[in-house]
């Protein structure tokens, strides 16, 4: 998307000088004490990022790729992840149910390979790019005894589906040739059944807001609780829009979208907030707290995407009265982002009802509001927004999950390879062409490779202290991180 504004105050920001005094101011926030140097960003190197050192940068963000991809192949698939320190795959725990952090993005249904689909597109490797698919295709099956959560069986494996099919049919193959000569729409024919299966979780709400697990075999599990996350129901319109479009079936798009609107009337009538979990059949919010990040971060992103993919004009006006909304309430520090007194501005956790700070801390996922911002045409926010959690990075090379802004401090230090810091340094760049973020994607790439880099891949941090390492590479590693800092890197520099 194209960002036109001509604010003065915007142009000015975007002076490669203005955008290190932002992220030095960052580093101050964090710690008065020169420990992080604050000054070596005002070097003239940050200025400036030559030719040799962006191919350099491309060819070592593929090879990270490359390392990961090759070994999940070898080591894992069909499994849907790989441990990178014991070398083997990993799947749903069925001996546990009730162990969510595996079974709800685990379905036995080579999770890592399908999401890692388009970054091959991406990266113009056309030979795996079909071979993969027809792995897929002869491989994966959604006719399975497993319950995971939509919102990620939708985001991560409805969504590479359609990509990839998008990719296939796509008249122009702008990303190389990427058409298999006898493909009949298999991927889309996956896409529909896996939604399908999805359906049930719509049904039997007194609110139209989905059950946040089904089983892939069964529909709603006869136990499932009757509590949902607002992104887990907000956050599948893209999907189940792109879908009805491609089949011409109403149906998906509408329950998607009859959960945004619903979740829409549940919000605050005193600030205009939305908490952060509801119970589908009361419609009352059993999670008060509002902010931008997990359980919530995704459905503001979703309203602008929408918007930018569908044309409807109710997404676009609902997404401008929460980004004003948010703005109000959660917006804390000085007024302006690159000039005067008081700390860098800071989104907090809010009291949906009373916009009241609860809490101290931000999360990781926060860190692609700068994304959404710059979408939005709103720079100078997301140039702040974006420094205060490059500023973290710099600290612990690393992203820790929760961190205390009060305390300056981690509160939950694990970092599992997470791409939203990525994300926004990539749509940071291509708003601005300024040099800047191709040096912060390239601290980010080297401290990955620094740090995770195992014997067969790439390991989730446990403690961005000590740096120990979790045997754990979760499939959006390859598909939305390494894909990133490729990106954010394919491009002239200015």
């Amino acid at each position: 998307m194209e960002i036109n504004n001509t604010s003065p105050s915007i142009s000015a920001d975007l002076e490669p000088g203005n955008f290190r005094l932002v992220v030095v101011w960052a580093l101050r926030t964090l710690d008065k004490s020169d420990f992080f140097s604050p000054s070596g960003l005002r070097a003239p190197e940050y200025a400036h990022f030559s030719e040799a050192d962006r191919l350099g940068m491309l060819e070592a963000s593929k090879n990270m790729f490359q390392y990961g991809y090759d070994n999940y192949m070898k080591y894992a698939f069909p499994e849907d992840e790989l441990d990178p320190i014991h070398c083997t795959g990993r799947g749903p725990d069925h001996d546990k149910p009730d162990n969510i952090n595996i079974n709800d993005v685990l379905g036995g249904y080579s999770l890592t390979l399908v999401e890692s689909l388009g970054t091959l597109a991406v990266m113009g490797n056309s030979s795996e790019f079909k071979r993969a698919v027809q792995l897929v295709i002869d491989h994966v099956s959604f006719n399975k005894n497993s319950t995971v959560q939509v919102f990620e069986a939708t985001i991560r494996v409805l969504g590479g589906l359609l990509s990839a099919h998008l990719m296939i049919i796509d008249p122009q193959q702008k990303l190389g040739n990427m058409t298999l000569p006898d493909y009949d729409n298999e991927l889309l024919e996956m896409a529909h059944d896996l939604a399908s299966r999805l359906l049930p979780a719509f049904s039997n709400t007194a609110t139209g807001i989905p059950f946040p697990r089904v089983s892939l075999d069964k529909g709603v599990p006869w136990n499932s609780i009757n509590e949902t996350c607002t992104s887990g129901a907000g956050t599948l319109v893209l999907e189940f829009g792109v879908l009805s479009r491609l089949l011409n079936d109403p149906v998906y798009e509408a329950v998607s979208r009859r959960a945004v609107n619903n979740l829409w009337r549940l919000r605050s009538n005193v600030t205009g907030l939305l908490g952060n979990i509801v119970n589908i059949q009361t419609g009352e919010w059993s999670g008060p707290m509002s902010g931008l990040g997990a359980g919530i971060d995704s459905f503001f992103e979703y309203l602008l995407k929408a918007y930018i993919l569908f044309g409807d004009a109710s997404d676009l006006k609902k997404f401008n009265e929460s980004y004003e909304t948010i703005k109000f309430h959660m917006r804390r520090g000085r007024p302006q982002c690159n000039y005067g007194t008081g700390n860098i501005p800071l989104y907090v956790n809010v009291n949906m009802k009373t916009g009241e700070t609860v809490n101290t801390w931000i999360d990781a996922l926060q860190a692609a509001w700068s994304a959404v911002q710059v979408l939005n045409g709103d720079l100078e926010e997301a140039i702040c927004s974006h420094a205060l959690y490059y500023a973290i990075w710099r600290r612990y090379s690393a992203l820790p999950e929760r961190y205390n802004w009060q305390l300056k401090a981690p509160d939950v230090r694990f970092y599992p390879l997470r791409p939203e810091l990525v994300e926004s340094t990539y749509f940071l760049y291509r708003a601005t062409k300024n040099p800047f973020y191709l040096h912060v994607g390239r601290d980010i790439l080297e401290s990955i490779d620094a740090h995770t880099k195992e014997k067969c891949g790439y390991c989730t941090i446990h403690d961005v202290h000590t740096k120990e390492l979790e045997d754990r590479m979760e499939s959006f590693f390859l598909s939305e991180t390494c894909k990133y800092l490729y990106l954010v890197r394919d491009g002239q520099p200015s």
